[in-house]
């Protein structure tokens, strides 16, 4: 089973950078996208709609912003949108497709650069975001929580880490939250299963030649259950095109989701 994880940072944007062309090459059984930015009415069936993938959004109210998508090769058994609170159901942050006992999320953790406020957003989230996690994991379900977290959570995980410490997606608080959820909460962090390697990174500011230089962050991840951390196979990083700032993260599992063709 092969699981892409992307943030397109404008979904008609990486469209228009050749993803979709890209993706008709992955043989993906399950793609995460983030950062939509679109409603679905403004997507073309035939560009924003893969072939041979169901597909589902969850948009944000306020046009151009967030909103996250999800295709799936075969039918999900169930779809369901949001967590419950507006902070995260507005903004498009969560979508949840369950085929049999696996659950594969699209996730878009808010950023807190942008202002003291959008911070506290992002703290309040974390905290309500325990709650929903420790119910998955008392499921006994199979998960995947894709997406991008906006937090880097070691070191070897941003380039400048020294530099960061102070700074929105490096702070003391964000990082500890990390060391619970991969801690006590018992989640996985799948690429480290498999690729323990520093400067290996899924996104890279704009400003300067920081992609060229590697200047980056690993902020998206594939989080799983212990349950699935035997069958990780696999993972990847796609930089030879550049579709936003933010590059696809592959990973494969050892997994039968099961090859139903769509209606």
């Amino acid at each position: 089973m092969r699981v892409i994880t992307f943030n397109a940072n404008g979904i008609r944007s990486a469209a228009s950078k050749g993803f979709f062309a890209w993706l008709a090459t992955q043989n993906a059984d399950v793609v995460c996208i983030q950062e939509t930015k679109a409603q679905q009415p403004q997507l073309q069936p035939e560009l924003h709609y893969p072939a041979g993938y169901h597909c589902y959004h969850h948009d944000a109210i306020r046009k151009g912003y967030s909103g996250v998508a999800l295709y799936a090769r075969r039918p999900p058994d169930d779809v369901r949108t949001g967590l419950g609170w507006p902070e995260c159901d507005q903004e498009g942050r969560w979508l949840e497709a369950r085929f049999g006992r696996l659950s594969v999320i699209s996730l878009y953790l808010p950023s807190g650069s942008s202002s003291p406020e959008r911070q506290a957003v992002k703290f309040d989230f974390l905290a309500r975001l325990h709650q929903p996690l420790q119910a998955l994991q008392a499921s006994g379900r199979d998960c995947i929580l894709c997406g991008d977290w906006n937090i880097a959570h070691q070191e070897i995980d941003l380039k400048n880490w020294r530099a960061n410490r102070d700074h929105s997606g490096f702070l003391p608080e964000e990082r500890a939250w990390m060391d619970q959820l991969f801690g006590p909460l018992g989640w996985v962090d799948a690429f480290r299963v498999v690729d323990p390697r520093p400067e290996q990174y899924t996104w890279w500011s704009n400003r300067g030649r920081a992609r060229a230089n590697n200047v980056g962050w690993r902020i998206d991840y594939q989080v799983i259950t212990p349950s699935l951390a035997g069958s990780v196979r696999a993972a990847a990083i796609y930089r030879d095109q550049r579709f936003s700032d933010h590059a696809p993260l592959i990973l494969d599992y050892d997994y039968a989701l099961g090859q139903d063709e769509p209606c």
